[in-house]
């Protein structure tokens, strides 16, 4: 695996920790309203990408999971891992892509609590900008390799919508996606992702 590519790994699962044990303090203060919170998301998506001005367009189909830990006042840091497949973009040709990012989000919560939520709300909507590498396999690259690992840039936002206190479901999340890993001749990939799934709060 390349070095790069397990260093963001690793960035990744530290962040995680991080948030875990911030939150394990929070716990042992009962005195003091909890002002972070842990959100888990798994989601299914499509991925509509257009590499080039010439060519007009494919889409990936996949999925990801992302978590964010809400710190101060909506600020906070969230990561995310996304696999994503495309078959047959072009003739006999596939193209595969994992994702590894990390950058910060903000977080406002809206509408009545939900049912033994003490601090939550049922609603949430939120904004990120997430910077990683993002690895490509399983086609034919600009630089003649079936694989390679580049920049990725990920922006938007959604909607969380809570059922309880630590259920709920994601309606939707539409990000724009940039990453530098063009395959066959194209050095770029422009896209447009949009995601549903679930979401859980720790």
């Amino acid at each position: 695996m390349h070095a790069f590519f397990r260093g963001i790994l690793f960035l990744v699962i530290a962040l995680l920790f991080t948030g875990v044990a911030c939150q394990a303090q929070l716990i042992l203060k009962p005195a003091q309203t909890a002002r972070t919170s842990i959100d888990l998301g798994v989601t299914f998506a499509g991925e509509r990408s257009k590499p080039d001005a010439t060519l007009c367009c494919f889409w990936f189909k996949g999925g990801g999971v992302d978590a964010s830990m809400t710190l101060w006042k909506g600020f906070g840091v969230a990561a995310a891992i996304n696999g994503d497949h495309a078959g047959n973009y072009i003739p006999r040709y596939d193209e595969n892509k994992v994702s590894f990012l990390v950058g910060p989000r903000y977080t406002i919560r809206v509408g009545k609590s939900y049912v033994g939520g003490e601090n939550g709300r049922r609603f949430q909507f939120f904004g990120q900008g997430l910077l990683g590498v993002a690895h490509g396999f399983d086609t034919l690259y600009t630089n003649g390799e079936t694989s390679a690992n580049e920049f990725a840039f990920q922006a938007g936002g959604g909607m969380n919508l809570y059922f309880t206190r630590k259920f709920g479901i994601r309606p939707i999340d539409l990000e724009f996606v940039h990453s530098q890993i063009g395959a066959t001749g194209f050095s770029n990939q422009n896209d447009f992702r949009l995601a549903t799934g679930l979401i859980f709060q720790f």
